[in-house]
């Protein structure tokens, strides 16, 4: 009895990669083996990126954070900001902050006023 190969699942496999390097540049694209070693990598980087950007995205709102507080009081820094509002009690998380910040402005000068309050 000959041996039956396993032509459909390998093109199907096959072709599942090729569909994901869809996009990609020159033989990247279309040729299995170098589709299947660019599929990993950008696997591997979107992983990598998906990490990243939460840092980023941290690191933007402790700016913006940082500038509405220096606008709102020259001699408070983000660090004493952060300092008072826990000794204040009060639990807001960047995100928050920073979008109160940038939308509503009244709003963030009364958690300065609320974290001056508390450090003094």
């Amino acid at each position: 009895m000959p041996r039956a190969r396993q032509t459909v699942p390998a093109h199907a496999r096959h072709r599942k990669v090729i569909k994901a390097a869809k996009g990609f540049y020159g033989r990247r694209k279309n040729t299995f083996r170098t589709a299947q070693a660019a599929v990993i990598k950008s696997g591997t980087n979107a992983y990598k990126g998906r990490k990243q950007k939460k840092r980023t995205f941290r690191s933007l709102w402790i700016q913006r954070i940082n500038a509405a507080v220096r606008a709102n009081d020259e001699n408070m820094t983000y660090s004493r900001f952060i300092d008072g509002l826990s000794k204040a009690g009060i639990t807001v998380d960047r995100k928050v902050m920073a979008d109160l910040a940038v939308h509503e402005p009244a709003a963030f000068t009364a958690l300065v006023e609320k974290a001056r309050g508390a450090l003094a």
